[in-house]
């Protein structure tokens, strides 16, 4: 009787669920931005240019001097009680509300970044070893986007592309629309507006922004934003939403109407009290924590503004967990 082959132990029969987020440096320190930037910036998805002449101008001016600007934005919203950005607490957190909501032998929840710490190959890894057989991949961007959710995409199929054992994999591409996600939305925008002691003239939903050369080549990133406030404006029209994209970088043309002109703008046009929320964002970060609740509120009131407030981001608040919670659940 042939001898049988001693094969090497293994788990098996397990799923994984991975919720992944942009990413942050992992301190303030000049150099972690700088390795973070450098990482981020050379995406070729979020940089569509000659990757030659991108390089030299990254490497040469950018990664030379932005560090500084973008390191004392971080220095403004970091969380210095746990040493930690904002983005990644509430990261961590939404990954361990999901784990006890979803309790189960057979199903492991866990996060990664696609940029920075944790990375995505590192945690794929992690879940194959503890015998995850199913994958499933939750990109935390409500609105699709070629720069966002496809290069998440991009990053899992490297990975998968190195292993012998490869897990069937299911990825969720948006939930722009999602209901759970929508009453979230005006859940958050209920409850603040109970809080403040006055009545916003606009509600202005922020949305990152992405160049218009990306849009013209068929991103459908500007529709989804547009759906998702419109679904929004639908179940809270006792105030006017209007949608503006913020975050451009560079000289080119951007989606408009840009978020800093329009606050700039809005005092002269008799709205003078705004309240801001962020529907793209799944966790608050230098770009709603930074960008809008300070340097856009400043901007705001110099400008003649009486009243501006942000609303939070989902975070880790019931309603969301919920929502990915669900989200999930159908991919199960």
């Amino acid at each position: 009787m042939e001898k049988e082959l001693n094969h090497p132990p293994i788990n098996f029969g397990k799923t994984g669920a991975l919720i992944i987020n942009l990413g942050t440096p992992d301190s303030t320190s000049w150099f972690d931005i700088r390795k973070y930037l450098k990482e981020f910036l050379s995406d070729k998805r979020v940089i569509e240019v000659n990757p030659i002449l991108w390089q030299i101008i990254l490497n040469v001016f950018i990664l030379n001097f932005r560090p500084s600007k973008t390191a004392k934005a971080y220095k403004e919203i970091w969380m210095k009680d746990e040493n930690i950005s904002p983005l990644l607490y509430y990261t961590q957190e939404q990954a361990k509300k999901l784990s006890n909501s979803l309790s189960g032998k057979n199903l492991i929840i866990d996060y990664a970044m696609r940029y920075g710490n944790p990375s995505i190959k590192s945690k794929i890894k992690k879940l194959h070893e503890k015998g995850c057989e199913n994958l499933i991949i939750l990109p935390l961007y409500p609105q699709y986007a070629a720069a966002t959710t496809a290069t998440v995409c991009d990053e899992v199929y490297r990975t998968l592309m190195n292993m012998r054992w490869q897990p069937s994999i299911k990825i969720i591409p948006h939930y722009e629309s999602h209901p759970l996600y929508i009453d979230a939305l005006v859940n958050s925008l209920n409850k603040k507006i109970k809080e403040i002691n006055w009545k916003p003239d606009l509600i202005l939903a922020s949305y990152h922004g992405i160049p218009q050369k990306y849009f013209d080549k068929g991103d459908p990133y500007h529709c989804y934003c547009q759906k998702t406030t419109r679904l929004i404006s639908e179940k809270f029209n006792s105030i006017e939403i209007k949608t503006t994209f913020q975050s451009r970088f560079g000289p080119q043309k951007w989606l408009e109407p840009y978020t800093d002109k329009t606050l700039e703008k809005l005092p002269k046009e008799g709205k003078k009290n705004v309240l801001a929320i962020c529907p793209g964002f799944s966790s608050d970060c230098v770009e709603t924590l930074e960008e809008i609740l300070i340097q856009g509120k400043e901007s705001f009131l110099e400008s003649g503004g009486e009243n501006f407030d942000m609303v939070p981001c989902l975070n880790d608040n019931n309603d969301h967990i919920n929502l990915l919670k669900s989200l999930i659940q159908q991919n199960i």
